[in-house]
């Protein structure tokens, strides 16, 4: 099955064993585990002139924070419920809809959309 790739996350994600989940989270967004098991990718890194990731195992009660804002990958190994905390963002009155979350603003520029 291919992942589902969301531009913006419901409060709670839910996901059956062999599902996965594509979505870009900005910087400090917390990854609440509330049931079941899944492999995360973190976002791409730069070690050196290499690109690599970091896959890191989350179970039931683990939370989890994003210290870099990118792509991340969420494949579920057994049935997931998953709570994504979104760090603060200005008031809806002082931004504008389009530039709301930094990460989607660069896919928007790179895209451009």
């Amino acid at each position: 099955m291919s992942p589902t790739t969301l531009d913006r996350l419901p409060d709670i994600v839910v996901l059956q064993p062999g599902e996965a989940l594509r979505a870009a989270l900005d910087p400090a967004t917390w990854l609440e585990m509330l049931e079941g098991r899944a492999l995360l990718v973190s976002p791409p890194s730069w070690f050196g002139d290499t690109v690599f990731t970091a896959k890191t195992a989350l179970t039931e009660g683990d939370v989890h924070r994003l210290e870099r804002g990118g792509w991340i990958e969420l494949s579920a190994l057994a049935p997931v419920r998953l709570r994504v905390h979104a760090p603060q963002q200005a008031p809806a009155s002082t931004v504008r809809p389009a530039e709301a979350r930094p990460v989607m603003r660069l896919v928007r520029l790179l895209t451009g959309t």
